[in-house]
């Protein structure tokens, strides 16, 4: 099969992904492969190309928005049935059996593996996975516009979750890419009004076209405070202001899995006043399961920009520079 293939951390201005011939994965036991028709591009993969996250695996096939159609099944495999389309996330597989897994907790997992870092992924024309790691993709979807909702979609529905906002309140998007403008779409599903914060004018524009009442730059300060907010870019210089606007008992959540150096916090001025920060940590099973239902009744609106396999640094390189309106994704 034709895959691109991370053999060493470099820079992506230096194209480190190279186009190859691999042999064709085949599943094990309680697996389906399956055959990758698009796989969207995320930050994430950014990091593990830019080593900023400790490589696991090289060479290794990055992508973890992986969507499709199941075209073998694993012995015992028994949820899905060939050409049945699938979706994949990040999260591959975690032991079952730890005290965080029975809580239902998988993502905290010590033993998890994760989808193109510890195992191969979906830069390429098949991928193998447990059965129970596929989720079926929601009608009304199709593959180009599914692939953002398998982690933009469910990591930003679980930083929402955690954020814990509520109906009539006011929620901040700091960063405008993949992940915030699905969510924009679920918080005024639930009746909260949306203030954006991003230095690019596109991405204010397309949040304002897509509800936010208001958007504007990191540094300015909204007409309201905000009883949530989440983070999406990947820039510690973020939290203080973050911080700096919430109201009184306000929660701010880091959703990246990748955060550069945070500054200095002022007690007084970014934390006191029962202000709360937390992180987002991949997401559960029930996490993707839900989002994906909730997805599907809205219906949440993907704006997807389309790529070849072969283009995979040219796109990665358009989303480090914020010039991806929208998700990303390769076609396979």
């Amino acid at each position: 099969m034709k895959a691109m293939i991370l053999k060493g951390n470099r820079n992506i201005e230096e194209e480190p992904l190279e186009l190859v011939e691999v042999p064709d994965p085949s599943p094990g036991a309680r697996q389906v492969r399956i055959k990758v028709s698009c796989c969207g591009i995320c930050h994430t993969d950014l990091h593990i190309i830019e080593g900023e996250l400790p490589s696991k695996k090289l060479p290794v096939i990055p992508g973890h928005q992986v969507v499709g159609t199941v075209d073998v099944l694993g012995k015992g495999a028994t949820r899905f049935r060939l050409g049945d389309r699938a979706g994949v996330g990040w999260l591959y597989s975690s032991c079952g059996g730890c005290a965080f897994c029975m809580d239902g907790n998988e993502n905290l997992c010590a033993r998890a593996q994760f989808t193109g870092y510890d195992v191969d992924g979906g830069y390429a024309q098949y991928i193998c996975v447990p059965e129970d790691s596929a989720f079926p993709i929601p009608k009304g979807f199709p593959d180009l516009q599914a692939a953002p909702l398998f982690c933009a979609g469910i990591i930003g529905f679980r930083a929402l979750r955690l954020s814990g906002i509520k109906p009539g309140q006011n929620l901040g998007l700091f960063g405008f890419g993949a992940s915030a403008h699905l969510v924009i779409q679920v918080a005024r599903h639930w009746g909260c009004r949306v203030y954006v914060f991003s230095r690019s004018e596109a991405h204010r524009e397309l949040a304002k076209k897509l509800g936010a009442v208001w958007a504007g730059r990191a540094e300015d300060d909204p007409p309201e405070r905000l009883q949530g907010a989440i983070i999406f870019a990947p820039a510690g210089r973020l939290v203080p202001e973050g911080l700096r606007v919430l109201e009184k008992g306000g929660t701010l959540i880091l959703a990246g899995i990748y955060m550069t150096t945070i500054p200095e916090l002022d007690y007084t001025k970014h934390l006191y006043y029962e202000k709360a920060i937390k992180s987002v940590t991949n997401f559960t099973k029930q996490d993707a399961q839900d989002f994906l239902t909730l997805a599907a009744e809205i219906p949440i609106s993907t704006q997807a920009q389309a790529f070849g396999l072969g283009q995979a640094n040219q796109a990665l390189m358009l989303l480090k520079e914020g010039k991806i309106q929208g998700a990303g994704a390769l076609r396979i």
